[in-house]
């Protein structure tokens, strides 16, 4: 019987800019490796005070209207107490209340069930740390 449980550590670069990194197809491959066929579920974690997973539509507009919104509901400026890094960086501490560090997703016979548009998502505002970890966990 395959193991119930396997993890996994991906390395991601998000560079100086705010960004939402697509990780779906990282997902789908880890699965591939690791769920053989097998139901269970996914969870997908970021370990950093400063980022989130998010599982919303790419590719046509919708990565940059919530980066929009973020900057609406959290402005990059001098009123956080949170101070130290770029100018409004406690914005960037605030951002998991809002786009959480995990999401955990339903694995079906081995393969990820997203909705069709729907795409599992980094999302990094803190633009003063481009090394991100992402922790992908099967357990099915």
């Amino acid at each position: 019987m395959p193991t119930a449980f396997t993890t996994s550590v991906l390395h991601i670069t998000t560079g100086t800019t705010e960004t939402v990194t697509d990780l779906t197809s990282d997902c789908e491959q880890f699965l591939t490796r690791t769920a053989a066929g097998r139901d269970g579920l996914l969870n997908i974690f970021v370990p950093h005070a400063t980022a989130g997973i998010a599982v919303l539509e790419t590719g046509a507009g919708s990565d940059d209207d919530l980066l929009s919104a973020l900057h609406a509901l959290l402005p990059a400026d001098d009123r956080w107490q949170h101070r130290h890094g770029s100018p409004g960086h406690g914005r960037d501490h605030v951002l998991p209340a809002f786009v959480p560090p995990h999401a955990t997703l339903p694995v079906i016979a081995g393969r990820l069930e997203l909705g069709t548009w729907q795409s599992v998502c980094l999302v990094d505002t803190n633009v003063d740390n481009a090394d991100r970890q992402v922790r992908l966990s099967f357990l099915g």
